[in-house]
C-alpha cells in the first residue's frame, strides 16, 4: 500500500505515518516543516509542502491520501485559518485527484449551540458555527465529498494520546496555581479519541470496501464525565492541578468582551454541555475498534 500523509508533523498525522509503517506501507510524509524528525514518521520519506499555498507540482504515486493537516487553533487568526483548512484541502485534492482521500476533520462541525447527545453523522454541517476552525472544517468536508472520486470523512473529538500537541497543553495553559477553571459543572459526558486508535481507523478507511464518500465519527468506546477525563489529562501530565468548575451563564459575558481569549464561546461551549458522539457507522462499515478511554501513567 503507497499512502500520503499531509500534517505529518503535527500529533495526529505522526501517528498516522508510524501506524502505516508499523503495518509495512510505503508512506510519503508532508509538512510544513523544512525538515522533520524521522523517527516521529515511523522512517517515512520526508517532503516540504505547504498545502496553503499551492498544489504539488510533482505528486508521488500512492493509493491513497490522509490529509490530517490543519490549522487547529480556535483562537487563530481567521484569513489564515481558512487558507490551511480549506484552500489547502483543495491543493490536496487537486495534487491528488485519482486516489482515495481519508479527510480527517472534527466533531466541532457539530452544532455549537445545542448539546452533542450521541451525535449521528448526518447531523453535521449545521448553519452557524462560533470560529473560524469549525467553519472551515465543515467547508473543507463539503468539498472533500462533491470534489473527490473516492473519499471518507473521519471526525474524531477531544484526541489525547502520547506526544499531544493540542488538548493537554491548552488545559495546561489556564492553570492558575492549582486550580483549572473550567466552565460547567463536570458531569457531562464527552466523547474521547485516541490518537493512536484515530491512526487505524485512517488505515482502516484507506483500505476498506465500503460505499464511498462516506463520514464516520471515531471516538473511544463510550462518552465518560469531563471531570474523570479532565482529573485524568492532568494526572497523565504529572500536574497536580483539580478543575474547579464555575457556570456557563457566568463565564458567558467574559467571553463576549474577550472573544480571542482563551476564554471564549467556543470554549464554554466545549466544557459546559454534552459533546458524544454515535460510533456505530464506523464499528459496522469500517471495522472500526474502539478501545476505553484510558490515560498514560507519567
Amino acid at each position: 500500500m503507497r499512502l500520503a500523509v499531509t500534517g505529518a508533523t503535527g500529533f495526529v498525522g505522526g501517528a498516522v505515518c508510524r501506524a502505516a509503517a508499523a503495518a509495512g506501507w510505503q508512506v510519503t510524509a508532508f509538512g510544513r516543516r523544512a525538515a522533520a524528525d524521522a523517527g516521529r514518521l515511523g522512517g517515512a520519506a520526508y517532503r516540504s509542502w505547504d498545502i496553503g499555498a499551492a498544489k504539488l507540482a510533482d505528486p508521488p504515486g500512492v493509493d491513497a491520501v490522509v490529509h490530517c493537516a490543519a490549522s487547529a487553533t480556535d483562537t487563530g487568526v481567521a484569513p489564515e485559518v481558512w487558507r490551511t483548512n480549506l484552500l489547502g484541502t483543495h491543493h490536496v485534492l487537486a495534487s491528488f485527484p485519482d486516489c482515495r482521500i481519508v479527510h480527517v476533520s472534527s466533531a466541532s462541525v457539530y452544532d455549537p449551540f445545542r448539546p452533542t447527545v450521541r451525535a449521528r453523522e448526518h447531523e453535521a454541517p449545521v448553519d452557524r458555527y462560533l470560529n473560524a476552525y469549525a467553519a472551515a472544517k465543515a467547508a473543507a468536508e463539503q468539498l472533500v465529498l462533491a470534489v473527490a472520486r473516492d473519499a471518507v470523512v473521519l471526525r474524531p473529538h477531544a484526541v489525547y494520546g502520547a506526544g499531544d500537541t493540542t488538548l493537554l497543553p491548552r488545559l495546561l495553559e489556564n492553570v492558575r496555581g492549582n486550580r483549572l477553571l473550567v466552565p460547567g459543572n463536570g458531569k457531562v459526558l464527552v466523547s474521547m479519541t485516541n490518537v493512536d486508535t484515530l491512526a487505524r481507523a485512517c488505515l482502516l478507511a484507506a483500505t476498506a470496501e465500503t460505499a464511498w464518500p462516506s463520514v464516520f465519527n471515531i471516538a473511544d468506546s463510550a462518552p465518560v464525565p469531563i471531570d474523570w477525563a479532565l482529573r485524568g489529562l492532568l494526572a497523565s501530565a504529572g500536574a497536580r492541578v483539580r478543575p474547579a468548575y464555575v457556570p456557563a451563564r457566568v463565564l458567558t459575558p467574559f467571553a463576549r468582551v474577550f472573544p480571542r481569549g482563551r476564554l471564549n464561546r467556543y470554549v464554554i461551549s466545549q466544557f459546559a454541555v454534552e459533546r458524544s458522539l454515535d460510533i456505530t457507522a464506523a464499528i459496522d462499515r469500517l471495522g472500526y475498534e474502539p478501545s476505553p478511554t484510558v490515560f498514560p501513567v507519567p
